[in-house]
């Protein structure tokens, strides 16, 4: 593809990965003070929910790199949504 249409299709990818990524920061942020409290509850992390906020952070990771031109690779629902980090 070359670049016009590239970034012409950078619009519709904002819109629609922008509007998944604006829902899954609400759960993500819900998430996070969940899991701060089980951590203080329970002293130990919960590595499901650390793996999920991962993902979140690595597709918004991804979204910026793209959306700002550093990167042609397309965030998710484009591609499969990964982790940059894993859990220790």
């Amino acid at each position: 593809m070359n670049e016009r249409k590239e970034a012409l299709f950078r619009v519709l990818v904002s819109i629609i990965t922008g509007i998944i990524l604006w829902l899954w920061s609400y759960l993500a942020g819900f998430l996070a003070l969940l899991h701060w409290v089980i951590v203080l509850i329970t002293n130990k992390r919960n590595r499901t929910i650390a793996d999920f906020i991962e993902y979140y952070n690595t597709e918004l990771y991804k979204f910026s790199r793209y959306i700002s031109g550093v990167r042609n690779e397309r965030p998710f629902p484009f591609t499969d949504a990964e982790r940059m980090s894993k859990f220790k």
